[in-house]
């Protein structure tokens, strides 16, 4: 997801930013697309579209293109729909607009060619082409062909397909001028996923014009430019710029505005570049099309132009990288210092591109393949020489299969060239364990990113992950900087102690191995083990118990209610925070703060991890607490309910109850009708057991001779036709009253669900008339203390718990490993051996 720039009552503001995992997003944008569509607004009240309604709004658009075309190519098409719109609503009839949307050329006028005969000549000729000719920064070519029979098909099916195309993005909920809380560039974020959508399903040969948003925000925060004095002469450059997204990562963490040049070999891509710097609130970035380096745009002069920031995610080994150029004679000297790369290897020219394209104070970042980092010959040689300059500032390692483009591991080379002579070493991360898997891809997480530049911006060391490496260790290293030589970042395999299976007892080691635990309990360390013997130790306690003699002691008791008390501190100083929300507020900003205090707040706590706890509040942003956050900023504090409704088969609407998305009825419920909620438990409760009660009956006497037999189906018609059939016969008396029995417990069975109908019916009612009853003040307490703060508390618990399981569950497997002492099990095999052979023998097998 994309956090960017925006300008606030004609002043630049930036929003502060928190990288978010968008995976549940996307996975669920077609239910939710379903569930908006089924919405009735009640009263002709307004709600504020959910950011992930939104998403769900542009993925039906690609449904309607999907059959045609594959990704690659309806990209275009939806994002060309998605700008139009956007710059419509926000720019149309506005003076001094950065966009000029001419007369009869706006989203509306596309509108108006639905359903006529030549619709994609008209939108070509009507729509683009004076949008094109009205705007410097945008070209025709940046728009797809609106009129191509092979892509969109001829005739009605392209009359059709553009018409239900356009229909999508008419909907009234999709109102881009006058969203409140613009400045967290929802439509910047919606692009977003659309870009990550497409590079997914465009697969390898297409996916490379997108950088996944989390290695763009880890590169534009290790370049420092947040801490830097910037200004709009704050020039940043991506060579290689894609779509623009790493661009505008490293804009969203400036200070202030600052100036964006970018350069693409794509004449398509290109196009969207300009669009997504439209769509983020950046129209005056500078975007070129053409081959970086063979014909760079950017110069002063004949010379390069030079750039504060350089940031670039290039084609990874790019095997035609000098085809037109003659890298010994290169007229901008990119080589001349370093080496030239090999022919078939275009990793360096792109970096030495950038170190070129850098002012002498200059900071970059570069997306690279491992093998920049160990392979030999003429690529050995640049490594050796910029190591020495003392421009690689750091080297990040990174998981494998991250990029859409490829599976392969990839690292970021970070560049500065600042007090380069006299840096003394590369401060190097191996972060290739930490990640999510997302699909067929891998995904970083936010805690993966925040551990990853907390690390980097303080050099911080930490044990198989991080830290400073001299160039004197480099050097014997023959500078090969492949991290593994560097860094274990693998874990450590559970060793198996032969002392141990030989003579029993748990090993002393193992055991120190837990010394975090029993830094917080000392006491439980003694009463969990006793020495066996030096260097070995066994239980106290049965295996059995384990659990509870670790859960229920006093010093594990005291550090967990402890732990709960922390929270709570947060929670109620979180509390104040949250319920002092206004509308107009900036939801990014709302969360970059509240992590940053939870991840502060559980800085040195033993244990637990912050990051951890970081991460729970960061998942349930995504899920549900940032769309609330949104409908605040643009409604403020309404707990708006709807009517939700189906269509069948045949187009007919069937009312399915009502629902509201900031206070869902549970908590209503929850809190005001505990009783009654109460009550329907009760006789729920009541008609599961005589559904149980029946359930046995009719299992008990459904077999043969039993009362059921003769009934082709257990049900109160035939049990009443059965009685009349016996009716008198005395032999018939057990059966009889098995019948009745039967018939008075489904008797029972029917009055007690009228009777859960009924309440259920009344309670939702009340709840229902509850809503147009509450203050301010209460929706407040419903929406941030019942509902985010009590998910948020129930989530960090729940680490706790997995802390603690931790520890039980080791216990228990080193008990287990070393219960059984090696000469007992041959003793016990042996024995067995002559037990089988005594019972063979008595089969009368002998040998």
């Amino acid at each position: 997801m994309n956090e960017l720039p925006f300008f606030q009552n004609g002043s630049p503001h930036v929003a502060r930013t928190v990288a978010i995992s968008t995976a549940d997003q996307i996975q669920g944008a077609r239910a939710i697309g379903k569930a908006r569509a089924a919405k009735k607004i009640e009263e002709n009240d307004r709600v504020a579209l959910k950011k992930s309604e939104l998403y769900s709004f542009l993925w039906s658009s690609c449904d309607e293109l999907r059959g045609g075309m594959d990704a690659s190519q309806y990209k275009d098409y939806v994002l060309s729909l998605l700008f139009i719109r956007y710059i419509s609503d926000k720019y149309a009839d506005v003076p001094y607009a950065p966009i000029t949307v001419p007369k009869g050329a706006s989203f509306a006028d596309m509108v108006a060619l639905k359903g006529t005969a030549d619709i994609g000549d008209q939108i070509n000729k009507k729509i683009i082409a004076p949008l094109a000719a009205a705007n410097q920064q945008l070209s025709q070519a940046d728009f797809p062909d609106f009129n191509e029979a092979s892509k969109l098909g001829d005739g009605k099916e392209k009359v059709q397909k553009l018409t239900n195309l356009i229909a999508i993005f008419e909907d009234p909920a999709l109102d881009f001028s006058s969203n409140r809380a613009d400045g967290d560039d929802i439509l910047g974020d919606a692009y977003e996923y659309l870009m990550r959508h497409f590079a997914s399903e465009s697969g390898k040969s297409k996916g490379q014009f997108y950088t996944p948003a989390e290695v763009s925000r880890i590169m534009a925060q290790i370049i420092g430019i947040r801490q830097a004095q910037t200004s709009a002469k704050t020039t940043v450059y991506d060579p290689t710029c894609g779509s623009g997204s790493l661009l505008l990562k490293v804009a969203d963490e400036a200070g202030t505005n600052v100036t964006l040049y970018g350069q693409e070999k794509d004449s398509a891509t290109s196009g969207l570049a300009r669009m997504n710097m439209i769509l983020h609130n950046t129209p005056t970035a500078l975007i070129t099309q053409g081959n970086t380096l063979v014909d760079p745009k950017f110069k002063d002069g004949d010379t390069l132009k030079t750039f504060d920031y350089v940031v670039a995610n290039p084609p990874f080994s790019d095997k035609r990288w000098s085809t037109g150029l003659d890298p010994l004679h290169d007229e901008h000297d990119r080589f001349k210092t370093f080496g030239i790369p090999p022919a078939k290897q275009g990793d360096y020219a792109y970096l030495l591109h950038i170190i070129r394209s850098l002012r002498s104070t200059g900071k970059g970042a570069c997306i690279l393949p491992h093998g920049v980092l160990f392979r030999g010959n003429a690529e050995a040689e640049i490594r050796r020489n910029l190591v020495r300059k003392g421009y690689i500032k750091g080297i990040i390692g990174l998981p494998a299969n991250l990029f859409y483009g490829t599976g392969i591991p990839a690292c970021i080379v970070v560049v500065d060239k600042e007090d380069a002579q006299a840096r003394k070493g590369i401060f190097m991360i191996d972060a290739s364990q930490g990640f999510m898997k997302d699909g067929p891809k891998n995904r970083l997480r936010s805690q993966d990113i925040h551990k990853i530049v907390d690390a980097f911006t303080r050099h911080t060391d930490i044990a198989g992950f991080s830290r400073m490496v001299p160039f004197a260790e480099i050097e014997k290293n023959d500078f090969n900087l492949n991290l593994p030589r560097y860094i274990d970042s693998q874990k450590q395999e559970d060793r198996q102690d032969i002392e141990g299976h030989l003579r029993g007892g748990i090993p002393q080691a193992d055991i120190d191995a837990l010394q975090p635990y029993w830094a917080v309990c000392p006491a439980l360390k003694k009463a969990l083990f006793k020495e066996r013997r030096p260097g070995y130790v066994e239980l106290t306690i049965e295996k059995t118990a384990i659990k509870s003699a670790i859960f229920d002691h006093p010093e594990f008791v005291a550090f967990t209610q402890g732990m709960n008390k922390h929270f709570d501190a947060w929670r109620v100083r979180t509390a104040e925070k949250l319920k002092a929300l206004k509308p107009g507020h900036h939801p990014k900003e709302v969360i970059f703060d509240l992590s940053e205090d939870l991840l502060a707040h559980y800085t040195g706590k033993p244990l637990i991890s912050k990051y951890d706890v970081y991460q729970h509040l960061m998942d349930y942003w995504a899920e549900v607490m940032q769309d609330d956050c949104y409908l605040i900023a643009a409604d403020g504090w309404k707990a708006q309910t709807y009517r939700i409704t189906e269509k069948d088969k045949k187009g007919r609407e069937k009312d399915r109850g009502w629902a509201c998305d900031l206070v869902p009825k549970s908590l209503i419920v929850a809190r005001y009708f505990g009783d009654e909620r109460a009550a329907i438990d009760e006789i729920a409760a009541d008609l599961e057991s005589v559904a149980s009660t029946i359930a046995e009956l009719e299992e008990e006497q459904s077999a043969e001779d039993g009362a059921f037999t003769a009934l082709e189906k257990i049900n109160r018609a035939n049990v009443a036709a059965r009685l009349k059939e016996i009716k008198g016969d005395k032999e018939a008396k057990d059966e009889v009253g098995t019948l009745n029995e039967w018939l008075k417990l489904s008797g029972r069975e029917a009055d007690l669900k009228k009777k859960i109908t009924e309440a259920e019916a009344a309670l939702d009612l009340a709840a229902y008339k509850k809503y147009r009853q509450l203050s301010e003040a209460e929706i407040k307490v419903l929406a941030v203390d019942d509902k985010w703060l009590a998910v948020i508390d129930a989530r960090i618990r729940g680490e706790m718990d997995r802390i603690s399981q931790v520890l039980a569950q080791r216990v228990r497997v080193l008990a287990e490993r070393y219960a059984v002492r090696l000469p007992d099990l041959v003793s016990n095999v042996a024995q067995l051996e002559v037990k089988v052979g005594e019972h063979l023998k008595r089969m009368g097998f002998s040998w």
